[in-house]
């Protein structure tokens, strides 16, 4: 069952938050401590924290905590986060971050199941995060009836098969329109399926690309190339660049000697040699 509106809210915020002061010198646990004094006690999610941070003590992660609390927390979200807290994965813990927010902050606006599900199979191409598993953790999304569910299950075993731009048009009001019947429930507009036919044989993130510019559904985040520069402490480098200077003197002496007149101020060498 969909939660509150303020219940959204407030996730979007959680989630913004921990994004944001990640790079803060904070265990993850204080973190979340000092982030639920600010959430709305009237809502859930400080209770849900709260299991957070006593699951985070114990396991060292967010996706157990998450998977116990199902009735709160979706399958697609606690998907994301194990993937993200897999050691050997290239997935980064602060986009995933961004996605659950930008998600919540979709259905606290008032979320379709096309939106959703769109954004969720979007996720999953652009991170590569596996359709098996990640289109069953999908399916397990309240926001979709039995209708749905049965057709993501499809989606699962024909990805890669069939194109995914005719599995939306067959199941849209535009290609009942063109046909005059449909053989399956329809789950889609007749502007997706206008848009799906006009993106056929195509990479689907053209198809992605067009339904967010004409229907308005959420965009995923993109990874962003990481700058390492801002980790490095300002004294561990100035020692970093003095150990540089002491390394081209070494090379200097061995090739014969040190030149001293870089040293010098300007005029200042020549009248040290005149008063002698």
């Amino acid at each position: 069952m969909p939660l509150d509106r303020e219940e959204y809210v407030e996730q979007a915020y959680l989630f913004q938050t921990l994004r944001e002061r990640m790079q803060q010198e904070m265990s993850t646990q204080d973190l979340l401590e000092a982030v639920r004094q600010e959430i709305l006690a009237t809502t859930m999610l400080p209770f849900a924290v709260d299991f957070m941070v006593s699951e985070l003590r114990l396991t060292g992660g967010f996706a157990t905590a998450m998977a116990r609390l199902p009735h709160y927390f979706t399958t697609f979200q606690t998907y994301v986060v194990h993937e993200a807290e897999k050691a050997e994965g290239q997935f980064d813990f602060r986009v995933a971050l961004e996605i659950m927010q930008r998600e919540v902050e979709y259905r606290a606006a008032g979320a379709s199941p096309q939106g959703i599900f769109l954004y969720q199979f979007e996720t999953l191409c652009r991170n590569r995060l596996g359709y098996d598993r990640g289109l069953e953790a999908v399916a397990g999304d309240p926001i979709y009836d039995e209708q749905w569910r049965e057709w993501i299950l499809t989606v699962r075993r024909q990805v890669g098969l069939i194109d995914f731009a005719d599995m939306i048009y067959v199941r849209s009001e535009q290609y009942r329109k063109t046909r005059g019947k449909a053989e399956k429930p329809i789950l889609f507009g007749e502007k997706e399926g206008r848009i799906a036919l006009a993106n056929r044989r195509k990479d689907p993130l053209y198809l992605f690309s067009a339904l967010q510019r004409h229907l308005g559904y959420p965009t995923v985040p993109r990874p962003r190339p990481e700058d390492t520069h801002r980790y490095v402490l300002p004294a561990l480098q100035q020692r970093v660049e003095r150990m540089e200077t002491r390394l081209k003197l070494m090379e200097e002496e061995l090739r014969g000697g040190i030149n001293l007149s870089r040293f010098y101020k300007r005029g200042e060498g020549r009248g040290a040699r005149g008063e002698g």
